[in-house]
């Protein structure tokens, strides 16, 4: 998330830094409004000093408006007023707007008014009255509703910087043109289609934004702009540029990514400050002065592909694919030259695949799409789908990706469709199903945009705020949390340094519960990086709040600590003694010459480093309960899941009416990716060939966003024909995330002779009583053995019905009509396992073959349903398990001398020989 808008708001903001005593913050905490007029009623001295105000429009319109009718006659001297939306978010991280749609008039007297912003609100004309702020500098209209921008605005005296992003402009005025004393104009993420040719009269112009539009041309009066050094204008439909723009003097940065442009001048083709990605180039042949033109195809292809296929091709006409597990690609005409098979796979999250920071949480399986090394003409969209993220204040979905054995997050967008809602995955024959949601839950998707393929994964993070850093200084405001800054003085950095913020709040009664002080408060924690050189020439200022409930004017300073973290170590350092912390009312401010981890604390505690670690600790742990269930069934088939603890009733409630098993264990502590495994005791055996079977111990990673869950068949070597077996599943820590205190680690086991012990939970096999006509009896229970098939014609065991169940994937239903199957069956069936597609179709499969259990003909039904829901695949895979079981019973039958020898020897089988061997 980008923070220019706050750091190029000009000199007005950055003197609000020097001067705390001239600031007036309400848009910390609510009821800022109210506030503001209650102190214009009383009218104290402090109140006509204010020169900086800050006011949440996340109020009551009629209150926000009347508020703001009392600023003129109040605040006489005011030269910076923010008066901006976005600080709630919505249930994804993306930020409200405010309730303002408009100014009044009397704002027109802030005769001293230098910076206005106005971002995040529902503005769609501009107010009046900001025509006539003649002193006005600045002017911050991102994020509203603006269709038009009005002649007047080019005649504002002192106007330098004007971004109005993310509106809805389709057009600007010409006269915006005649403004002589515009540095900084940012249009992008409008509906603009066309520039005036007058915007070339901007004399003064540095910088110019108009990304993200849908300009086609552009005029050659651009090539007047003397002054300009920055020009975006990716994500357009540009297909030419004016030549005039390689010859402007200063330009340092021309962004031409993602448009259609197929020619270029030369000199903008090899110029180093040049970005083309993106754009259907030509480059002239040896052969020939002119490249041929690229195949134009009207309609794209679009595939759709089965579960049972791991790779698909692409031309370089393009097309839209499908995946059966969620995932989308389009690929534009010409981003490949020649054909290409795509291979993909997705992959279990195993904590050596999955790159997670402290604070991250994993939302999806990673797909790996192939070849790596292939760079495309032009980016490749990616559609993710991923596991609904529980609400969680300030943070953001991002797609993370590989690329030269480094983790790196792609400009992500999230998209929402409704349940129900159709979409090009629901037209598909075979739609993707993923059993991480459901039914009811909303499809979300991560759309990003790469040009090459890798690794991906969603990941849930903490608002990201990154800005390039310039010689000249800058500041970086974070969206999430105002109060906290980072101001870069000038000098700070030789050349542009990328600088990125995240802030992490920790909820106050869990502090206290830790600590057992009922005054102890923290900041939020920040967490500051760079890139370029470790050290910064200039000291950079940072600003925390202070920890709630208190205040700089009568705070006791030996109780407040200022700690530092320097990863990769996971140990908090104080240095308090070692910075001079500034304090305002609200505000910390400290200096540094390189970035890391900071906290502000508050606590009558003395040793505080260790507790910093034991409540950083505490912020990234999960409270857990495992669950060990039989299917009522078939005890032998066993489901285990950890669950965190407030899903846990309801999960229950749904697996109950088909399994049984005692109660969850005791709620435990668990990190995001940490791994751990279960262990069959006491008589219980596990499929020791299962991939996920090591030492005969079935392993999980814990992570909070998807489901922790196994389904496997157990076995026992004991006589069950003369007991019931009582054995039990344990459950042990395996492995913790690198950058886990050890002492965090060690108070959260359990103390007992078993460090790594978590739970120990019963399993039971009923007793098998042979003479109950060969069904199993106990515990309720009553069970026919499968036996589909015969042994002339081959069986199909349990262990081959569950291979079958898990090739079929989505077309389970097609199978299931041809099977015979009501459809009403095949309803129940999706309702009682509406979030587990593996249920759905184990239980179609195994309910049909208990039903045909004996009866004759019953594999050669099964393998033609294959063949007609074009599953050959899988039906091949049946005849061979047939023939392997006719070769087995032959064998017997000639071993054992039943047999009769045909003329050339071979045995010959009699029809009428039972199927016993």
């Amino acid at each position: 998330m980008d923070a220019v808008p706050e750091q190029a708001a000009g000199a007005a903001a950055d003197a609000a830094e020097a001067a705390p005593g001239t600031q007036l913050n309400l848009d910390l905490y609510p009821g800022g409004c109210r506030r503001l007029l209650h102190l214009c009623a009383q009218q104290p001295l402090p109140l006509l000093r204010v020169e900086f105000l800050r006011l949440s429009t996340h109020e009551d319109p009629g209150l926000l408006e009347a508020t703001l009718a009392q600023v003129p006659w109040s605040l006489l001297h005011l030269r910076s007023l923010v008066l901006k939306g976005g600080q709630n978010r919505g249930p994804l991280g993306a930020c409200l707007r405010g309730a303002l749609t408009t100014l009044p008039a009397g704002l027109s007297g802030l005769a001293h008014l230098a910076h206005l912003d106005l971002s995040f609100n529902r503005l769609e004309t501009l107010p009046a009255c900001v025509l006539q702020l003649h002193s006005l500098a600045a002017l911050l209209l991102s994020h509203n509703g603006l269709s038009e921008l009005p002649e007047a605005l080019g005649s504002l005296p002192a106007l330098t910087f004007l971004t109005v992003t993310h509106n809805c402009l389709r057009r600007l005025p010409t006269a915006l043109g005649a403004s002589s004393t515009l540095q900084c104009l940012d249009l992008s993420e409008n509906l603009l289609d066309a520039v005036p040719p007058e915007i070339g009269g901007l004399s003064s112009l540095c910088e110019l934004n108009l990304a993200s539009n849908q300009l086609r041309n552009l005029p050659a009066s651009l090539a007047g702009l003397r002054s300009l050094r920055l020009l975006v204008l990716h994500s357009n439909l540009l297909t030419s540029v004016p030549v005039g723009l390689a010859r402007l003097p200063l330009l340092m940065h021309l962004d031409l990514r993602d448009n259609q442009l197929r020619d270029l001048p030369p000199e903008l083709l090899d110029a180093p400050f040049v970005r083309l990605q993106g754009n259907p180039l030509h480059k002239a042949s040896p052969d020939s002065g002119t490249p041929p033109a690229a195949p134009q195809d009207p309609e794209m292809p679009r595939l759709f592909l089965t579960s049972d296929l791991d790779s698909f091709s692409v031309t370089p006409r393009g097309c839209s694919v499908t995946l059966a597990s969620g995932v989308r690609l389009h690929f534009p005409a010409g981003a490949i030259t020649a054909p290409l098979t795509i291979h993909y796979r997705l992959w279990l999250p195993e904590p050596g695949l999955v790159s997670l920071g402290p604070h991250d949480f994993l939302l999806s399986r990673v797909l790996e799409l192939r070849p790596h090394s292939l760079a495309f003409q032009q980016d490749v969209s990616l559609w993710l789908r991923f596991a609904p993220p529980c609400a969680r204040r300030c943070r953001q979905v991002v797609v993370r990706t590989r690329s030269d054995d480094a983790w790196s997050d792609l400009e992500t967008h999230v998209e929402e469709e409704a349940p129900g809602a159709p979409d090009s995955v629901s037209s598909s024959p075979h739609p993707p199903q993923l059993c991480l949601f459901t039914p009811n839950s909303p499809r979300l998707w991560a759309r990003c945009r790469v040009l090459h393929f890798s690794w991906f994964l969603v990941v849930l993070r903490p608002v990201s705020n990154t800005c390039l850093v310039p010689p000249e200084g800058t500041l970086l405001c974070s969206s999430g949390h105002p109060g906290v800054k980072v101001t870069f003085p000038p000098g700070a950095t030789e050349g542009p340094c990328r600088v990125s913020m995240q802030v992490v709040r920790m909820a106050g009664r869990e502090l206290r519960a830790l600590l057992g002080e009922p005054e102890a408060a923290v900041s939020p924690l920040l967490c500051l990086s760079q890139s370029g050189p470790p050290e910064f020439l200039q000291p950079v200022t940072v600003q925390l709040p202070l920890p709630p409930g208190v205040s700089g004017f009568s705070v006791d300073r030996s109780r407040l600590h200022l700690l530092y973290r320097a990863p990769p170590t996971a140990s908090w350092d104080d240095i308090t003694a070692q910075v001079a912390l500034e304090l305002t009312h609200l505000y910390a401010r400290f200096q540094v010459t390189h970035f890391s981890w900071y906290w502000l604390w508050y606590t009558t505690k003395t040793c505080v480093e260790g507790l910093a670690r034991k409540a950083w600790a505490r912020l990234r742990l999960h409270r857990v309960n495992l669950i060990a269930l039989q299917r009522r069934r078939d005890p032998e088939q066993v489901l285990l899941q950890c669950l965190p603890r407030n899903k846990v009733d309801a999960t229950l409630r749904r697996l109950l009416e088909r399994y049984r098993g005692p109660e969850p264990s005791d709620t435990v502590e668990m990190f995001e990716g940490e791994k751990f495994f279960a262990a069959f005791e006491r008589g219980i055996d596990v499929d020791a060939d299962r991939p996920d079977c090591v030492d005969g111990r079935i392993c999980f990673v814990f992570y909070s966003h998807l489901k922790n869950v196994k389904e496997l068949y157990v076995s026992t070597t004991l006589d069950r024909e003369a007991q019931a077996v009582r054995g039990q599943v344990s459950f042990y820590r395996d492995s913790v995330p690198v950058d886990v205190p050890p002492e965090a680690e060690a108070a959260r086991q359990k103390k007992s002779e078993d460090a790594l012990w978590i739970a120990t939970l019963p399993i039971k096999l009923p007793q098998r009583l042979q003479g109950a006509g060969g069904h199993w009896q106990g515990a309720g229970l009553s069970l026919t053995p499968l036996n589909l098939g015969d042994a002339e014609t081959g069986f199909l065991t349990q262990s081959n019905l569950l291979s079958v169940a898990g090739r079929l994937g989505p077309d389970w239903p097609t199978v299931a009509l041809h099977l015979g199957m009501p459809y009403r069956i095949l309803q129940r069936i999706r309702h009682e396992f509406r979030d587990d597609l593996d249920g759905q179709i184990r239980h179609m499969l195994f309910s049909w073959a208990e039903g045909h259990a004996g009866q004759p003909g019953a594999v050669e039904l099964l393998v033609k349903a294959l063949e007609q829901s074009d599953r050959q695949d899988v039906a091949e895979e049946v005849r061979a398990v047939l023939e392997l079981g006719r070769h087995k019973y032959q064998d017997s039958i000639r071993r054992t001398g039943l047999a009769p020898e045909d003329p050339a020897g071979a045995p010959v089988l009699q029809p009428s020989q039972p199927a016993q061997a």
